[in-house]
């Protein structure tokens, strides 16, 4: 294992607060008893619902067909009855959702079967399985999975790259996935390698997860062609071109894709996904959630299934404490915040965030001291000043010159303002904005 930590230029070194959970094992999640799964849990065209109000189904049954190639299917993650298919408010907006009563008998669908022998798949026989089980990116992207296993002929894939970062300060979900379940991490690399007809692998991961990297390692040690790259601890080390320029070096361009370039990225939590898909035939109906934060009573890294209530997680771990005032989907950096915990846990809901009054009082911004911190830590290396006050005065093409769609929304440059300066919030502005005209 290389001693030299790999990183990347500008960034920032949040308050991390990992030591909540990261010592907390991963706990089975109380099966409620209605799950609501949303037919929109990835990026693309949402889902099309293939079953109707009355009908049984099984664990792992698909319920939602994906709706085109950039889409994913969904599956019932109980056994029961369908008793509803409604518009909800989920994380994100109000999106149609299938509503299923929990019969408790967890009966599995007939169609769920293991493939066992890698040897004897296709790369086709593998994106199939992936696109069959409805895996996406589980580090918050979304993106469908098999997408990723099918890059367009043009681009000469020849890396790589698990994700094990988890720059997002918080959450662990990731640190004990690669802890608990390091075989089935690099099985789903191998599994990965193998559907992209790729020979060389890497997991980079941050040197705060010294547990982990060791786990991995003990699992890779006859593996010739997968590498342990470790990491400096540094926010967004987990982001796509970050990760991308700290590991190989090179640099994805501006409005390009990382297979342009020969790479691509898959989380530690999703290649485990992908293992299970193939071995056991599961799709994606559970994720494991860092439920974490002063505001919530007992911390905890839990297992739970698709469609699952914010509420009933955090009943499981004590309640919120009297204090307790926003919640959020994610981390404290690029997470959602929520009005109503009868939002599901989906696909990409990582961690589940509880902070207090005193940790979310609201700061007066005062006008820019031209100190260009934002500048410093931007990972992008924009100038986020100059765009935000672009976008504040009106100006979308002067705000398009400076790059505004290349923003990555990490929110290191209002972290680091020393003036509270709403910069990532006008830039979210901004890109919205301009999406709706080029609509």
């Amino acid at each position: 294992m290389e001693t030299k930590l790999f990183s990347f230029k500008g960034g920032i070194h949040p308050n991390y607060q990992k030591q909540l959970t990261q010592d907390k094992t991963i706990e089975r999640g109380l099966v409620p008893d209605v799950v609501r799964i949303p037919l929109v849990q990835h990026i693309g065209a949402p889902a099309t619902p293939i079953v109707k109000v009355g009908d049984h189904v099984k664990m792992g049954q698909q319920i939602g067909k994906a709706n085109g190639f950039i889409s994913a299917n969904v599956h019932a993650s109980v056994s029961g009855k369908v008793i509803a298919i409604e518009n909800r408010a989920q994380i994100g907006g109000v999106v149609p959702t299938i509503i299923i009563e929990n019969d408790g008998s967890d009966e599995l669908d007939d169609s769920i079967k293991g493939y066992w022998h890698l040897e004897d798949l296709s790369s086709q026989d593998i994106m199939n399985i992936v696109h069959e089980a409805g895996i996406v990116g589980m580090g918050g992207a979304t993106f469908p999975s098999h997408v990723k296993l099918s890059p367009p002929k043009e681009h000469k894939i020849d890396t790589v790259i698990l994700n094990g970062a988890e720059c997002e300060p918080y959450l662990t979900s990731d640190h004990r996935t690669m802890v608990e379940h390091p075989e089935e991490v690099v099985w789903g690399l191998k599994v990965i390698l193998k559907g992209l007809g790729v020979e060389k692998g890497y997991i980079g991961i941050e040197n705060n997860k010294p547990d982990a990297i060791q786990a991995i390692k003990n699992v890779c040690n006859k593996e010739q062609n997968i590498e342990i790259v470790v990491l400096e601890t540094k926010y967004p080390q987990g982001g796509e071109k970050q990760l991308i320029k700290a590991i190989t070096g090179r640099e994805v361009p501006s409005k390009r894709l990382p297979s342009e370039i020969g790479c691509v990225i898959f989380n530690v939590g999703t290649s485990r996904a992908i293992a299970r898909a193939i071995k056991l035939g599961i799709p994606l109906i559970e994720r494991v959630v860092t439920v974490t934060g002063k505001g919530v009573k007992v911390p905890q890294n839990l297992l739970v299934r698709i469609g699952t209530s914010f509420e009933e997680v955090i009943k499981q771990c004590g309640g919120l404490v009297d204090s307790a005032a926003k919640v959020i989907s994610g981390g404290p950096m690029m997470g959602i915040a929520q009005g109503s915990l009868e939002v599901s846990v989906t696909k990409g809901t990582s961690g589940i965030l509880v902070l207090t009054k005193d940790e979310v009082a609201e700061m007066k911004p005062y006008p820019c001291i031209k100190c260009a911190r934002c500048v410093d830590a931007c990972p992008m290396g924009l100038l986020p000043l100059k765009v935000a006050n672009t976008v504040q005065a009106g100006e979308l093409d002067m705000a398009m010159e400076y790059n505004i769609l290349d923003c990555i929304e990490c929110g290191c440059c209002s972290y680091i303002c020393p003036a509270k300066r709403p910069l990532l919030q006008y830039i979210r502005l901004g890109k919205a904005k301009i999406r709706s005209q080029k609509r």
